[in-house]
């Protein structure tokens, strides 16, 4: 053992690193070599600043009993490019940074680094500097340094994380506020053996103030399996356990500034919130009118549809445990005040109304141009046809024109069905034609005009809403055009025979630069052969939910004229029994960096919903790391509906799943893929379904680019 200037003992390989030249500028060190034999061991004079000192219980030093005064280790002045112990609390926070992957909010981390080559040296590296191994690698652990050569970014990832001869074990050490937990972490993916994962983690307890507070995360299918492996004292920890003591979860990272109100989820229906209002809600609602932000009691999943409405709309979205009776929000209820959602922490203060005002009058939100009605196609166009393009680079002019008489939610859907080997649904598309033609025989377009002209329907949102609910009625009862329907009825019994069909929302006013539009009109099922389930009363609806009381105020606050909307509709078989639905992103939402691109599905057992869930129901949540060799499956929580406690989906639909997610991924990229190479998405649902006693069949029922553009 070496006695370092700091006063205590450990390993002499971590008194070699601790005094590199790497800590202090102007000395250099040499890697044993065959040609110049073992590397000195440089000594360097270090300078320290004033310590702190911290008393941890530790069974590695000197027996179980014994305790070990720790004190900090950083040097006054600059923080160094990395440290070989973390004496402190201090010590930690000044590597520290916010975790790219954001799954469990409220974490620091500080990445470490085991030199399996050299002779096990323990890097906690300057995690602010250098946000990922390989850029503290190349420029620490290479030649330059008298080290063996760091390979180019693409190789290293592939060995540093998969080959059992790697040189490096990477991981870090992570602190979770919620629930107070310090642990060692891989990355999901990472295929480290039990031995590795052993060895960097007794590293980090002995080397770390935290001493026996470390657990190892089991933070994936796979890396639970390793961990079977390790033994007694590597103490574990799972996703789920560090789920419980989050009480803060940021869903839509954002500022604004609004009035702060109070409103339980059931009274959303009586009680009317403005665009001007940030709302505090005791638990996750179905459906929101348009707010300035969003704070649920409940946590919500990402795919939640009040989370995707704030994406729509660009405001702060959280969940925070006890919101409802938390003192500092009551305290502020009424006030006007300035929300910023952050990626590990929120902030609320109250603004006078002047800056308020001041933030609406330069952040009010730009004015969404819809593209016009093509009311020239009339025909039940088969959905393959929908949308026709020579090559990849005419893609995205395509799909604009089709949304014109198909709408978003079809046009997009043609393209899916031309992705070989993605499972699709044989369907038609019934153009906004005769969405327009019911409007105008049944004199809904003159309703809808003297309405828009009504300033108290303009001003009141209670008359609004009268006022809407009156016209949808009025729709649901009005006959649709005789020869339409006929040319309806005959293609379903033609091509679709003994089917119950499901007639789905496509306007023109959804999947826009700026505007998604999703969520907020409704889907109706029809059957030919049944006097109950009618289909002209499916389609009827499904027009009139154009006039949804939150479709409209969604539509209002992004200055888009009502009269220039057409529904258009998407029809295929309905799926009344199927085994599972879901959503999931053809990109990782907890990590926008792009450093840890996957997969993110949620899905629930049957056809419960996992985008409006009852109020104590969770869903499958999971994380396919698909472009990693060994495709990892990480859960972030579980469905409470299954009646086996098992997931889900099997493994192998998992990757079933996350095949044709990939492919659509690939395809639609030249049409959505931003040219800076930034983060985006592909939003699809899909369904598992068979028949009694065979294996269920994926489908893909739908493919947006999600969010923004």
């Amino acid at each position: 053992m070496s006695m370092n200037s700091f006063g205590f003992h450990f390993p002499r390989s971590l008194f070699w690193v601790g005094v590199t030249a790497m800590v202090m500028a102007g000395c250099s060190q040499k890697s044993p070599s065959d040609d110049d034999g073992p590397a000195a061991e440089p000594t360097v004079p270090v300078t320290t600043g004033p310590m702190s000192t911290d008393v941890v219980p530790s069974s590695t030093v000197d027996g179980p009993s014994q305790t070990k005064v720790w004190e900090c280790q950083l040097p006054s002045g600059d923080v160094p490019n990395f440290l070989p112990q973390i004496g402190c609390e201090t010590d930690f926070q000044a590597l520290a940074s916010i975790p790219t992957d954001a799954s469990i909010s409220g974490a620091r981390a500080v990445k470490t680094v085991v030199d399996r080559d050299f002779e096990n040296n323990l890097y906690f590296q300057n995690s602010q500097r250098y946000q990922i191994h390989w850029e503290f690698a190349s420029d620490n652990l290479s030649v330059a340094n008298g080290f063996s050569l760091v390979q180019s970014l693409g190789v290293f990832n592939q060995e540093e994380y998969y080959s059992p001869n790697r040189r490096f074990v990477l991981g870090s050490l992570t602190h979770y506020e919620g629930p107070d937990a310090w642990v060692y972490e891989i990355s999901p993916y990472d295929t480290a053996s039990a031995e590795m994962i052993q060895t960097a983690y007794e590293l980090i307890s002995q080397n770390a103030f935290i001493g026996d507070q470390l657990r190892f995360h089991l933070n994936s299918e796979a890396v639970k399996v390793v961990a079977q492996g390790l033994p007694e004292t590597v103490k574990t920890i799972t996703t789920e356990e560090l789920f419980e003591g989050v009480t803060y979860q940021p869903l839509n990272i954002a500022e604004s500034y609004g009035q702060l109100r109070f409103v339980t989820a059931a009274n959303l229906e009586n009680e009317y919130v403005t665009f001007r209002d940030i709302v505090v809600l005791d638990r996750v609602p179905n459906d929101i009118s348009v707010t300035l932000g969003i704070i649920t009691e409940q946590f919500q999943t990402p795919l939640a549809h009040i989370n995707v409405l704030a994406q729509n709309r660009g405001i702060p979205n959280m969940g925070l445990k006890g919101a409802f009776s938390d003192e500092q929000l009551r305290s502020l209820e009424g006030k006007w005040v300035r929300l910023s959602v952050g990626p590990s922490a929120y902030e609320i203060e109250e603004v006078s109304q002047e800056v308020a005002d001041a933030w609406w009058a330069e952040n009010s939100p730009s004015e969404v141009q819809v593209p016009g009605m093509d009311l020239e196609k009339q025909e039940l166009a088969d959905i393959q046809g929908i949308v026709q393009f020579a090559n990849s680079e005419e893609m995205l002019a395509a799909i604009k024109e089709a949304t014109r008489a198909y709408g978003g939610k079809a046009a997009n859907y043609s393209v899916v069905t031309q992705i070989e080997g993605v499972p699709t649904l044989k369907a038609f598309a019934v153009p906004v034609y005769y969405y327009m033609q019911f409007m105008q025989e049944n004199g809904f377009d003159l309703m809808i005009e003297e309405m828009l002209e009504d300033p108290e329907f303009q001003n009141d949102p209670a008359v609004r809403d009268t006022k809407l609910e009156e016209l949808r009625d009025a729709m649901k009862l009005a006959p649709l055009n005789a020869d339409f329907e006929a040319m309806l009825m005959d293609k379903l019994a033609t091509e679709y025979a003994g089917i119950r069909m499901r007639f789905r929302s496509s306007t023109n006013a959804e999947d826009l630069d700026g505007f998604t539009g999703a969520g907020l009109y409704t889907s109706k099922s029809g059957d030919p052969n049944d006097p109950n389930s009618p289909v002209a009363d499916a389609i009827r609806k499904v027009w009139a939910s154009v006039w949804f009381f939150r479709a409209f105020e969604e539509r209002s606050y992004r200055r888009i004229d009502h009269r220039q909307v057409g529904m258009a509709l998407l029809v295929h078989r309905s799926f009344p029994e199927e085994e599972a639905n879901g959503v999931a992103l053809t990109n990782n939402p907890l990590d926008k960096s792009n450093n840890e691109p996957a997969f993110y599905i949620n899905v629930q057992v049957g056809d419960d919903s996992v985008v409006l869930p009852p109020a104590g129901v969770t869903t499958d949540q999971i994380l396919l790391y698909y472009d990693n060799p060994n495709k990892t499956i990480s859960y972030l929580s579980y469905s409470n509906q299954t009646t086996d406690g098992n997931s889900v989906l099997t493994n192998a639909q998992v990757y079933e799943l996350g095949e044709a997610l990939a492919k659509i991924r690939e395809f639609f990229a030249p049409a959505y893929a931003p040219a800076s190479g930034g983060w985006w998405a592909m939003d699809t649902e899909f369904k598992f379904d068979g028949e009694p006693g065979e294996e269920p069949l994926l489908y893909m029922k739908q493919a947006r680019p999600f969010g923004n553009r």
